[in-house]
């Protein structure tokens, strides 16, 4: 996603750096694209579309949650559907950001939480703090590709579940904003956008971080625009390029008249500009810990028991 304003540029004296792993992010970029938006009345536009796509899922879930967790709670636009689906259940909205954080805390009995206040028990966490009780559902809305370090970020959705608690999370894929990748290319402006993580690799990370039953499945979403200034304005909405090895001169006047010129030329046959996303979903419940076996292992009666009931109850 191009953002020619909000990322300060980099020193064209610095080495060239080797190619980045998927989904390497600049962390400097990330917290300032953070602040930006929390300055904003309401979460991004792509953000509460898939929210509601998300909340469709739902149904999916036959047990009702007691306490929820949202990640990254105010970008990812869930809170009224998920105090529409579980009026009773306790919400706990982490803010992994600094920026974030202090927008929801302000904002905890106003705007957009006096509505969860009205139907249901709110509150407002860092990410890492301490929780008094496990939570059975995790919702993470378009937030898993803005993570610097996804693998640890799964970790902590782990470690917050119950055993049998679930996890629904959404982000994009690598296949967004393809159409931008040559166009830099031929201009010589780096990358538009971080190589997010495919939804193979997710799904193997799900079960590295000590998930069950990870299903992954993905949506193309096709967006077109009658020019190139309301497209750049919804992208900017969205956030910034978090690429480190983005377009490193400066970005002023003239590169952003040169940026508007060269989107001209995603253009279809219609006259409109288009731009493709991948839309990634997952979802996945958290098992009950497996005895470590040895030579010789002593199971309970009760937890054999368990054991054996725990995936009927599934």
């Amino acid at each position: 996603m191009s953002d020619p304003a909000a990322i300060p540029p980099k020193s064209s004296d610095a080495p060239a750096a080797a190619p980045p792993r998927p989904q390497q992010l600049d962390p400097r970029a990330l917290r300032q694209q953070a602040s930006r938006l929390a300055r904003s009345e309401t979460p991004p536009w792509l953000h509460a579309e898939v929210a509601q796509r998300m909340a469709e899922r739902l149904a999916i879930i036959k047990q009702q949650p007691r306490r929820v967790l949202q990640w990254s709670a105010f970008l990812g636009a869930g809170g009224a559907a998920l105090a529409s689906a579980y009026p009773q259940a306790e919400q706990l909205c982490v803010e992994p950001l600094p920026a974030l954080l202090a927008r929801s805390q302000a904002t905890h009995k106003r705007s957009w939480l006096r509505t969860l206040q009205g139907r249901s028990r709110t509150r407002v966490l860092a990410a890492g703090e301490a929780l008094e009780a496990p939570v059975e559902l995790v919702w993470a809305n378009m937030a898993l590709h803005g993570c610097v370090d996804p693998p640890a970020v799964l970790a902590e959705w782990q470690a917050a579940l119950a055993v049998d608690g679930f996890l629904m999370f959404s982000c994009l894929g690598p296949d967004s904003f393809v159409e931008l990748r040559p166009l830099y290319a031929q201009l010589g402006w780096g990358r538009p956008a971080p190589d997010w993580w495919d939804m193979h690799d997710i799904g193997d990370l799900l079960v590295a971080a000590g998930f069950a039953d990870p299903v992954m499945d993905q949506e193309r979403i096709s967006l077109s625009w009658g020019e190139p200034e309301a497209l750049l304005r919804d992208l900017r909405a969205l956030g910034g390029n978090l690429a480190p090895q983005r377009f490193a001169g400066l970005r002023g006047r003239t590169w952003r008249a040169a940026l508007l010129q060269a989107l001209e030329r995603l253009r279809g046959s219609d006259g409109r500009l288009r731009l493709s996303l991948e839309i990634v979903y997952g979802h996945a419940f958290k098992p009950a810990p497996k005895p470590r076996l040895q030579a010789e292992t002593q199971v309970s009666l009760d937890q054999m028991r368990e054991m054996v009931r725990r995936p009927h109850k599934r």
